[in-house]
C-alpha cells in the first residue's frame, strides 16, 4: 500500500463506519506497530499511556515532546498503514503553540490525533468553549497544510467517575456538537461502558463514535450493533505484552525450571 500521507488520512477517515468500527489494538513503539501491521490491522494507533510506560514516564504529558515525536516517526516510517497519535492535551494551553506542536506529528506522518479536554497540566476538563477554540486552532493549521488530520475529540467526562452517566449524557452531547462544528472528525468516550448510554451517544453525535475497552465494556460485535465507529484497546496489548514477559521470566527462573535446566 503506497499512499501519499493525503490519501492515508481519506482512507483512515474511511474506515470510521457506524456498525463497522475500525478495531485499533495500540502500539507503544515501532515494532509494536510493525507486529499489528503484520497481522492485517487496518491502521495504528498509539496509546499515550503504553508509549509513556514502555520509555520509562508516567503518563499526562511526561515523556518530552521531542521524544514522543521521534517515536512516532519511527512507527510512521515502519509501515505504509495510516498512523493516529494519542496527543493528549496536545502540550500546550496556547493555541498557536499548540498547534505548532500537532504541525510535528504531521511533519512526522501522522493523518489522525486523539486530543482530549481534560487539563493535563490543572484539574477538570476545559469549558465546551475553551476546547472547541482549541479544537478549532489545530483545524485552521491543518486546512493551511491541505491534509486532512482526523481529529479524535475526546472527552474525559466519563473517566473517574463512580457510575452516575446517565447524568452527564446531556454535557457529552453538548461537546460532542462543539466538537463537531469546530472541526473534530470523531468523538471519544473512555469510560463510557453502558449499552444504553453507548447507543444513546451514537445516535445523538454526527461524528463517528469511539469506545475504548475495558472492564464493562461490551463485545466488539455487540458496540458494531449499538452503533460504534471505532474500538481502541488502549494500554490493554502494552499491559498484556509486559506480563506475558514477567511470566516468561519467572517461569525461568522458578526452581523446576533451573533443575530442568
Amino acid at each position: 500500500m503506497n499512499m501519499s500521507q493525503f490519501q492515508k488520512a481519506e482512507y483512515f477517515a474511511s474506515l470510521h463506519v457506524a456498525g463497522n468500527p475500525l478495531l485499533l489494538q495500540n502500539a507503544w513503539d515501532a515494532g509494536s506497530a510493525k507486529a499489528i501491521a503484520g497481522a492485517g490491522g487496518k491502521a495504528i494507533a498509539t496509546s499515550s499511556w503504553a508509549v509513556a510506560a514502555a520509555h520509562g514516564y508516567e503518563d499526562g504529558e511526561a515523556i518530552p515532546l521531542e521524544l514522543a515525536q521521534m517515536i512516532v516517526g519511527r512507527i510512521a516510517a515502519t509501515t505504509d498503514l495510516p498512523v493516529t497519535v494519542d496527543v493528549e492535551g496536545g502540550y500546550s494551553d496556547e493555541d498557536p503553540v499548540l498547534a505548532g506542536n500537532i504541525s510535528r506529528f504531521l511533519d512526522a506522518g501522522v493523518v489522525g490525533i486523539n486530543f482530549e479536554d481534560r487539563i493535563v497540566a490543572g484539574t477538570g476538563l476545559y469549558g465546551v468553549e475553551r476546547q472547541a477554540a482549541r479544537i478549532a486552532a489545530i483545524r485552521a493549521m491543518t486546512t493551511a497544510r491541505a491534509i486532512p488530520l482526523f481529529i479524535n475529540a475526546r472527552t474525559d467526562l466519563f473517566l473517574g467517575t463512580d457510575g452516575g452517566h446517565a447524568s452527564l449524557m446531556d454535557e457529552a452531547k453538548r461537546r460532542a456538537d462543539a466538537y463537531a462544528a469546530a472541526g473534530a472528525s470523531g468523538f471519544f468516550v473512555p469510560g463510557l461502558s453502558d449499552d444504553g448510554l453507548i447507543a444513546e451517544i451514537c445516535a445523538a453525535s454526527t461524528l463517528p463514535i469511539n469506545v475504548m475497552v475495558m472492564d464493562g465494556v461490551s463485545p466488539a460485535d455487540r458496540l458494531a450493533a449499538l452503533g460504534v465507529a471505532r474500538i481502541s484497546y488502549g494500554p490493554i496489548p502494552y499491559m498484556e505484552t509486559m506480563a506475558g514477559l514477567a511470566s516468561a521470566v519467572r517461569d525461568e527462573l522458578s526452581p523446576s525450571a533451573k533443575a530442568a535446566a
